[in-house]
């Protein structure tokens, strides 16, 4: 399957990229290279991308497994070397979950499930960076705190 990007100059280094959900996404940059300052840098989305591509995985196969997860949250850091390309040489995924009677075991599963089979993104990523994650199960009443 061939998947294709199209992008648009805005003004300067400001940017509207679209796929093939055919939704605009604004990339952007500081002032000082020629940017607006108004969208996310393309290597913020490319965390985002991996956020977003394990999280879809570990929410469903924790729905498929009934796990009473009632909030989610998912928080990624990424490490860059100073020289260029400055490209991520380690990445940290947290994954936070909320609600009572979680399984650990469960999500254990479902982390494993993403980050060694189904994540494309992971997969695409883990050649040039170290990633490790670790997941954390708070109560309900971590919620309305």
């Amino acid at each position: 399957m061939t998947k294709e990007v199209h992008i648009r100059q805005i003004k300067g280094n400001t940017l509207a990229a679209k796929a093939g959900t055919n939704h605009w996404v604004v990339m952007d940059t500081k002032h000082e290279v020629g940017g607006s300052e108004a969208g996310s840098a393309p290597k913020e989305l490319l965390l985002m991308a991996l956020a977003g591509c394990t999280s879809m995985d570990v929410i469903s196969i924790l729905k498929k497994k009934r796990s009473p997860v009632v909030a989610y949250e998912c928080n990624v850091k990424g490490i860059e070397r100073d020289e260029h390309p400055k490209i991520f040489t380690e990445i940290h995924i947290e994954y936070v979950f909320y609600g009572d009677g979680i399984r650990a075991e469960n999500v254990e599963q479902a982390i494993d499930l993403s980050t060694t089979k189904y994540c494309s993104v992971s997969a695409q990523i883990a050649s040039s960076a170290a990633i490790t994650h670790s997941y954390r199960i708070e109560s309900t009443a971590k919620l309305s705190g």
